[in-house]
């Protein structure tokens, strides 16, 4: 069996290990137009405010790895067309050499695609986005110029948060814009949002919320950003607005699910039997949903890239659907969230119910101490739970695993209300904030 990975970031790194590890006799081969793989993005914002040292320990592979275990590994390669009825993928190497490679089975990994805004001067030098590994090092090169006084970034989600975070760190002035009421507005309530607004504003960072950029403006160079409130002298621009999943190779071919996504079924397999798609680019099934929706995250694609390998080798393995599990933290803010919030929950047309409490995680008899605030969203009639969130001070991001275990086997919040957990003043209260929540609920 000869299969082919095109894209080798953690979905295609995932699948390759899978299939080399696991099923010898396997030809592999791994295609990627970039001269790295394995880099996480996640740690761009840690790396740019130097909360870490350097950026080498963000790679946690590279294509020698690979090799060594017997794939055939084509850097700085980009697939330009692939052939689904004669199965065989074309391209050219960084040279412009033409090449060819028949397959198997195919695995498409390409990931996703940064929305680029089209505004007036979106061309003009100073305007950044971040998701390579190249894009960091080149927002990280101007923010360490003088020049640079003041950053713009433009979307509040995670991505975006948490880079005007390291622009503060270093010393810069910096514009949040965001046209939601809050920043994190995707994934939290405004009872927890705020907490991050909060920890932003008090750390100097300008929040614009409900401000809506319209044009970039600059003689050579980006100078300011105006939006339908005012204008704003920047020297650099972060787009955060998301990402959209890099459907090019296969969509006149592959049926497309939600986002455009390419659809797959519980094996990664998409609408051509012979083509698997996986991460970024694939649909994937929320358990909170209970159908097939759009979630763009690595821990996603690494579980997807093994689902796809091990069918590919002969061994039926289904996904488990996903609930959406992530976390953030800035400015010592944590906050962690699973599922649906009751905003989300609302917007795709779930009746739902919720239950809040807040307390400080241990007795207050305990010097180290803080608040923590739960919200535990579950469905008014069947009472399934289908999301929660948290926020402290402290670090409160293990309970989260239980929500998503709770929320794919789908636990009601009445089977919460007398769960086993164990009290020690080291770690928590003996009227725990998970139990009184739940007990709390109507």
């Amino acid at each position: 069996m000869k299969t082919v990975i095109v894209g080798t970031n953690h979905g295609g790194i995932a699948a390759a290990n899978t299939l080399l590890d696991n099923y010898p006799g396997n030809e592999v081969v791994m295609i990627d137009k970039n001269t790295n793989i394995s880099y996480l993005g996640c740690g761009t914002a840690l790396w740019v405010g130097r909360q870490i040292d350097s950026y080498e320990k963000l790679f946690y592979t590279n294509e020698e790895a690979f090799e060594k275990k017997g794939a055939k590994v084509m850097m700085e390669t980009t697939v330009t067309k692939v052939d689904f009825e004669n199965k065989i993928v074309y391209g050219e190497d960084k040279d412009g050499n033409a090449f060819s490679e028949s397959y198997d089975k195919l695995i498409l990994a390409p990931g996703s695609i940064p929305i680029n805004p089209e505004l007036p001067g979106n061309d003009l030098p100073g305007i950044n986005f971040l998701k390579k590994f190249q894009d960091g090092q080149e927002v990280d090169r101007q923010i360490s110029s003088d020049e640079v006084k003041a950053v713009a970034v433009i979307g509040a989600g995670y991505i975006g948060v948490e880079i005007a975070e390291a622009a503060k760190r270093r010393g810069k002035e910096v514009y949040l814009f965001e046209i939601e009421p809050t920043t994190l507005a995707s994934y939290y309530d405004e009872w927890f949002s705020s907490d991050m607004d909060k920890a932003l504003s008090d750390n100097g960072v300008n929040l614009r919320l409900g401000e809506r950029v319209t044009a970039y403006e600059g003689n050579g160079k980006v100078e300011r950003i105006v939006t339908d409130k005012g204008s704003y002298p920047v020297q650099l621009v972060i787009n955060a607005i998301g990402f959209r999943p890099n459907n090019l190779l296969g969509k006149n071919h592959l049926e497309l699910g939600a986002a455009g996504a390419y659809k797959v079924d519980s094996h990664q397999q998409t609408s051509d039997p012979d083509v698997y798609a996986i991460g970024d680019c694939a649909t994937i099934y929320s358990n909170a949903l209970q159908k097939e929706t759009y979630i763009a995250l690595a821990t996603n694609a690494i579980r997807s890239g093994i689902v796809a390998a091990h069918n590919i080798a002969g061994n039926p393995v289904e996904a488990q659907g996903v609930q959406g599990s992530n976390g953030i933290s800035v400015f010592g803010q944590h906050l962690v969230s699973t599922g649906l919030s009751v905003k989300a929950a609302k917007k795709n047309g779930l009746d739902v119910s919720w239950t809040d409490y807040e307390d400080f995680q241990r007795p207050a008899f305990m010097k180290e101490n803080a608040k923590v605030k739960i919200r535990i969203v579950y469905e008014t009639e069947s009472r399934r739970i289908v999301g929660a969130q948290m926020s402290s001070a402290e670090d409160i991001s293990m309970g989260i695993h239980m929500f998503s275990l709770a929320i794919e086997e789908k636990v009601t919040i009445d089977k919460m209300k007398l769960m086993d957990i164990f009290f020690l003043p080291h770690f928590n209260q003996p009227y725990n904030y998970i139990t009184m929540a739940a007990l709390n609920a109507k």
